[in-house]
């Protein structure tokens, strides 16, 4: 299905010059393993204040070299190894690079970590929607089951942590359980999970990738190393996007439904996440009885269609993780009360107009905070009453003021954050303090 060049592009490490792009998390992780691994590491961030001051400090200890300040080739000179953070788009950095034999090595953070792993086996979940709860939901029930298991990729913690940690003498896990993004995806060469799971796909992280076809290209790198005796899970909204593709590894259609009674998740999506949780993890041995009471035990994740507080009648949903116009569908189809809804900020792309059906029959009243304001109001024009503000703050008092017993109001903004916030975490913490400032 994909050119996949499994034979380990990097044979020698030691003294290899590599430069690291982007000094958050991920990429502060691969500076330490490379080091770790004997390379000779450069790290670069256009932001000095992104530095954290505890890396500064080991940086200097290890003679890791940390340049800040706009890309430019000088900094990319003589390096065989480039390793982007997953925020960086490759193509960003390709006018910077040389050409040829001289080219350097682009390869993920994840991948650099992959290839020092022993016998761990490896359940790695992407998706457009659905990932970070589905991941969860698996590492709870591999754990119930007895497993130990690491919990991290896209999620919180990078692979390449618990690499060092391994390299330290803490127990290796049986069983990693890793989120995985398009951006990660795209620059892995041998990634090889031998439970590989494809939610969804849907319009996403148009703002980075070069269009659709591009998005589809990296998701599907999640099967393109895999063997006759692994699994490759897929969602049916993603099969279409495999029609014609020979995949190598045994193919599995998620189905949408789960057998299990006690659950405190909300959402027809959910149900189709605790699904496939189970599906993915019965592969590696974990029966119904351990699944069950890892779903009965497994509470809504933050910012994941998170009950944050019911005040007069009125229950507030924080979901702000719903970046996309999909994740919003998602979210107003989850209620059956009256929905009031917030929305707004950095417009990623999508078809918000087809969404103006289910937010007739389903909404009260949009309320729009922060950018965007004219695509939403474009979309929905004469569907349903819309009002904006500059801040979340100031929507979220809104809303509450309108508010009658038995009202939702969600937050599902079907954007990303930037406009206001650093991220949707930050998004997410300033919902739930507005809605403790609430009466």
């Amino acid at each position: 299905m994909h050119t996949c060049f499994c034979a380990n592009p990097i044979r020698d490490w030691i003294a290899l010059p590599a430069v690291v792009v982007g000094a958050g998390r991920s990429g502060t992780a691969a500076a330490r393993l490379l080091h770790r691994l004997g390379c000779r590491v450069r790290v670069l961030d256009v932001d000095p204040s992104h530095i954290p001051a505890d890396f500064t400090v080991w940086a200097q200890s290890a003679d890791v070299e940390i340049r800040t300040g706009k890309h430019n080739s000088a900094q990319f000179a003589d390096m065989r190894l480039v390793v982007p953070s997953p925020g960086i788009p490759a193509a960003q950095l390709a006018p910077f690079l040389a050409e040829g034999p001289e080219a350097p090595v682009v390869l993920a953070e994840m991948q650099i970590a992959y290839e020092q792993l022993q016998d761990e086996r490896i359940l790695a979940i992407t998706g457009t929607s659905g990932k970070t709860t589905t991941a969860s939901l698996a590492a709870a029930m591999l754990e119930q089951a007895g497993k130990r298991v690491f919990l991290g990729g896209n999620i919180g913690t990078p692979l390449s942590d618990y690499v060092l940690d391994a390299m330290d003498g803490a127990p290796r896990a049986e069983v990693l359980v890793l989120e995985v993004s398009s951006f990660q995806l795209q620059t892995c060469s041998t990634f090889r999970p031998h439970v590989g799971v494809l939610l969804n796909i849907s319009e996403n992280h148009l703002d980075y990738h070069a269009d659709m076809n591009e998005y589809i290209e990296a998701k599907l790198k999640l099967f393109a190393c895999q063997t006759p005796g692994d699994r490759a899970l897929i969602g049916a909204n993603a099969l279409p996007f495999i029609a014609g593709r020979s995949l190598t590894g045994r193919v599995e259609v998620i189905g949408n439904e789960h057998s299990f009674d006690l659950v405190q998740l909300f959402g027809r999506h959910n149900s189709a996440n605790i699904a496939t949780a189970f599906a993915a993890c019965r592969a590696l041995g974990v029966s119904p009885t351990d699944a069950a009471r890892a779903v009965a035990a497994f509470k809504p994740l933050p910012n994941r269609l998170e009950r944050v507080a019911e005040k007069h009648g009125v229950l507030y949903v924080n979901d702000s993780k719903a970046t996309t116009v999909d994740a919003q569908r998602v979210a107003l189809e989850a209620f059956d009360r009256p929905i009031r809804l917030l929305a707004g900020g950095k417009f990623k792309g999508g078809d918000l107009a087809s969404l103006a059906g289910l937010v007739s029959e389903r909404v009260i009243a949009v309320y729009l905070f922060g950018a965007s304001r004219e695509i939403f109001e474009t979309a929905w024009k004469n569907r349903v009453p819309m009002s904006w503000d500059a801040t979340l703050e100031a929507a979220v008092q809104r809303a509450a003021t309108e508010a009658q017993n038995n009202d939702v109001i969600l937050m599902a903004p079907a954007t990303s954050s930037f406009d206001l916030f650093a991220n949707y975490e930050e998004r997410g913490a300033a919902f739930r303090r507005a809605v403790e400032a609430l009466p």
